[in-house]
């Protein structure tokens, strides 16, 4: 069975103006994993990360982080984890190897060159490490914040929307980041509103939305389960409206109506598509091609979202 390093009971967040940020929380982090939680901006992320933290107090609820308590235990439970904020919070016009240096020091760590360095060449730093911070691009800021994070060895990486605003490549260089801390036994907690993100590095993912934890799944059990396919047919001639006949399926009609969609499930035994199919011909419509696709994580979201809205 796979450790828990992260155990969030009962926790929720009400500010005193009777706002309810959070609503009661359980969620179980595992041991070495990539854990995405996804929801659109203000569906409580940066709030229960926050929590978890020991940046924001919860209104109820326990949080623990590696065994220890992160209310009672502050220190300790904020030792294990390394947290990259989504703005940026360093001194500008400090040096980058100054600056992570100084990260370390906050722990109460003695030094460490060599971690520091491999940390700083891991992030393509090293060579900017005598530059001060006011010098860098916007994306060598966000790699900062992570040699921030990482300075002080922790067992758990919290990555806030690690990506927000910065360019394709540094979003696939900071994915192959993770994943190589991963590999070095590192626990990854990111939050994010990119579907792809979560699609492409989590194992599990966490969908959030307006203060509530909809569901928590494997990735890959979660897109089977509740994943769709759809069947794409390019019309010979275009539709204009959807045939009577063909209403039972309730296909739509896409692209100027040139092609005719039809979702089902796969899981089913009788999916519909050869009597779909066969009702096509005895109405006269011809196909050129069909393809069938599978729902993404995307789809997958936007159904939750909606069906709780």
């Amino acid at each position: 069975m796979t450790e828990t390093i992260l155990a969030v009971a009962d926790v929720a967040k009400t500010y005193a103006s009777g706002v309810v940020a959070l609503h009661a929380t359980d969620l179980a982090i595992r041991k070495g994993e990539i854990f995405a939680l996804l929801g659109p901006n203000g569906a409580g992320k940066t709030t229960l990360i926050s929590i978890i933290c020991g940046i924001v107090t919860p209104s109820a609820g326990t949080v623990t982080v590696a065994g220890h308590d992160a209310q009672r235990d502050y220190k300790s439970a904020r030792r294990t984890i390394g947290l990259v904020p989504q703005e940026l919070s360093v001194d500008m016009f400090e040096t980058v190897l100054a600056t992570v240096r100084f990260s370390r020091r906050l722990f109460g760590l003695a030094a460490h060159d060599a971690h520091i360095e491999q940390v700083l060449r891991d992030l393509s730093l090293w060579d900017k490490r005598d530059a001060k911070i006011m010098e860098l691009s916007g994306g060598m800021k966000r790699r900062v914040l992570i040699a921030k994070a990482l300075a002080h060895e922790p067992a758990i990486l919290f990555l806030d929307e690690p990506t927000a605003g910065v360019d394709v490549a540094l979003r696939r260089d900071m994915w192959a980041l993770v994943h190589r801390l991963r590999a070095q036994g590192t626990t990854v907690i990111l939050t994010t509103h990119y579907i792809e993100e979560a699609e492409e590095m989590a194992d599990r993912v966490g969908v959030i939305d307006k203060g509530r934890l909809l569901l928590v799944d494997d990735k890959a059990a979660l897109m089977a389960k509740l994943g769709k396919r759809r069947l794409d047919l390019t019309l010979a001639e275009p539709l204009t409206a959807v045939p009577a006949a063909l209403e039972r399926w309730a296909p739509t009609i896409e692209h100027d109506g040139r092609t005719l969609r039809y979702t089902f499930d796969a899981r089913e035994e009788r999916t519909g598509i050869p009597s779909l199919l066969t009702a096509l011909r005895e109405q006269g419509i011809g196909f050129r091609d069909l393809e069938t696709s599978k729902s993404s994580l995307e789809d997958i979201f936007v159904d939750l979202v909606g069906e709780r809205a």
